[in-house]
């Protein structure tokens, strides 16, 4: 399909086929998109979970007000963010650009310093608010993708982070769940498939600047 078409082709499932599971290749597809994701500054503060456990996802349908699709998907995505962006953090990512690149300090050091400095002076709030749009950037990266690989998916903020947090033992990784992402087939009885897709006109949103 192209692009557009897969955009067209796809909706926010509400109902998979729990005894379609989509195969090692297809995950890993979403693996690679989430890593490939632009993020602010490259920093990538964000870590993913991948749960396909049927018990443990019954458990994440409790803690999202009893929502099907957690239970009836392949597959589920949770999105996470760090909650400890520091000066280690961003040294990290540049010993990373060293290594890769080949980057002489001389170079790196006035932008990462720049960084650190940066970050500092930030509330911690304020840099959580940061990597949440990161967060969402990566979203609609892994819905694009479905789409044009014919995986079906749901995005949801509609979960208790909290609860979320306990199940998956996110404190333990430093993590905070912000975004879900069941992933799977959807059901031949899924009505929303079949409803037309609503849209604002393209002349009600674009604004062309010649």
């Amino acid at each position: 399909m192209s692009n557009i078409k897969a955009l067209q082709w796809r909706y926010a499932t509400k109902k998979f086929n729990p005894e379609k599971i989509l195969s090692d290749k297809k995950i890993n597809i979403l693996k690679e998109a989430f890593n490939l994701t632009a993020t602010s500054y490259g920093l990538q503060p964000l870590k993913m979970v991948v749960v396909r456990n049927k018990g443990l996802q019954e458990l994440l349908k409790s803690a999202s007000w009893g929502q099907q699709q957690l239970n009836t998907a392949s597959h589920v995505l949770v999105i996470c963010i760090e909650k400890k962006i520091d000066k280690n953090f961003i040294e990290q990512y540049f010993r990373r650009v060293k290594y890769i690149r080949e980057t002489p300090d001389e170079i790196l050091d006035p932008f990462k310093n720049s960084l650190v400095n940066s970050f500092e002076s930030k509330a911690e709030d304020e840099v959580h608010s940061w990597a949440i749009n990161q967060a969402y950037l990566t979203l609609g990266t892994l819905l694009t993708v479905c789409a044009s690989e014919e995986i079906d998916a749901c995005p949801m903020e509609g979960f208790e982070p909290d609860k979320y947090d306990e199940l998956l033992n996110l404190n333990a990784h430093n993590l905070k769940s912000v975004l879900a992402l069941p992933v799977g087939y959807r059901a031949e009885d899924d009505m929303f498939s079949e409803f037309k897709k609503v849209r604002r006109p393209l002349n009600d949103i674009i604004i062309e600047v010649n």
